[in-house]
């Protein structure tokens, strides 16, 4: 994030994120003397280890109250190693300020204060060259991110079912990763509501995630009809079926849910790089 200088919050402040996990941290507080009076900041930064380079220019108005004013960059670019698509989006103090649009090959002023922007970048030819970030070395990018999480992203998902003679059904679906999960109940092959308490989606300590679906009936109930627990994700190539029996406890296994997104955060006066990338398999 980038503000104006005078507060107490570092001028410029850059995260990177893969999946929600932070993987890098920048900020300028040790690195440049803190300025008083500015009419206008240059920032060229480079993340370590991220090989990103970037050049904004921003024209601030510091008044006595120290006002801040944010220039937030938002840099998008999603789909395979071979093909995507890209956008980049400016923000300025909370409202829409610039955007690019690759496939025509400009940028579109959102207020009147953007157009010397506009001008200045189509001028210097920064079109072709974030057209060519975004469709191409972007993705080269994540595949190497990608690489290096394996560790965090390639993951064992366990889903189960356990009961008691006195005590309600309980789904359980934890490790998984993203967050998104539906956990249902289906009675005699139809969805079933009724006695159902879906809990919140849970974290767990090493990112992933975890939910609960807890079912009341009585053991005679349970005797009469089929029950089973539904657990759907998109990184699951179909469904998971969990039948309760009296057998006590089941156990599925999913293995391999990858769903890769890189959020490489220049805030402000850089930019923000996100690739999505979903890799999809499972087995028991």
């Amino acid at each position: 994030t980038g503000v104006t200088p005078g507060i107490s919050f570092p001028e410029f402040t850059a995260t990177g994120q893969l999946n929600e996990h932070q993987i890098g941290y920048y900020n300028t507080s040790q690195l440049l003397r803190h300025l008083q009076k500015t009419r206008k900041i240059v920032l060229c930064v480079r993340i370590p280890n991220m090989g990103m380079m970037t050049s904004t220019e921003l024209v601030c108005t510091v008044n006595k109250r120290h006002m801040c004013y944010a220039l937030i960059s938002i840099c998008i670019c999603r789909g395979s190693h071979v093909a995507g698509e890209g956008y980049k989006q400016f923000g300025y103090d909370g409202e829409d300020f610039l955007s690019l649009d690759v496939n025509d090959e400009y940028w579109t002023a959102a207020t009147p204060q953007a157009v010397p922007f506009k001008r200045k970048w189509e001028k210097d030819g920064l079109v072709s060259i974030q057209k060519k970030f975004l469709e191409t070395e972007c993705f080269e990018r994540i595949k190497k991110y990608v690489e290096y999480g394996k560790s965090v992203f390639e993951r064992k998902v366990k889903v189960c079912d356990f009961k008691d003679s006195s005590s309600p059904v309980v789904c359980h679906a934890t490790g998984f990763f993203p967050k998104a999960v539906m956990v249902s109940w289906e009675k005699n092959g139809e969805e079933l509501n009724e006695d159902v308490e879906l809990r919140e989606t849970l974290p767990n300590q090493d990112g992933t995630f975890q939910k609960r679906s807890i079912l009341t009936l009585s053991p005679e109930e349970l005797n009469r009809n089929k029950y089973t627990c539904v657990v759907q994700h998109e990184g699951l190539k179909k469904e998971i079926i969990l039948q309760v029996s009296d057998l006590g406890i089941m156990v599925g296994i999913i293995i391999g849910v990858v769903v890769a997104v890189l959020l490489l955060g220049i805030i402000g006066f850089a930019g923000v790089l996100m690739w999505k990338k979903r890799k999809k398999n499972s087995g028991k």
